[in-house]
């Protein structure tokens, strides 16, 4: 029975028309405040959330009731939302 050929790969080369990025904008490091300003966020987070549950819904702001949660899992998530930008 014969042999079948063998069939060569052509190499890739990428397309010359596509402009490469910009190294330089978007390379630069992300700014001092912005990860102590994310921390911060997460902590006084997980604080307003503990202060709530701990003190029987009377801290830190009694008559916002439920809305402390949303300000506690607000600042979480305002946390993330920086942490995305840090490079």
């Amino acid at each position: 029975m014969p042999k079948s050929q063998v069939r060569k790969k052509k190499v890739y080369t990428p397309p010359t028309d596509i402009a490469p990025a910009v190294k330089g904008a978007s390379n630069k490091p992300s700014p001092v405040w912005l990860p102590v300003t994310a921390v911060t966020l997460i902590v006084v987070g997980i604080a307003w959330l503990v202060v709530y549950y701990l003190s029987s819904q009377q801290w830190p702001v009694a008559s916002w009731e439920y809305w402390n949660l949303a300000v506690g899992f607000g600042c979480m998530v305002a946390s993330l939302g920086l942490l995305s930008r840090w490079r």
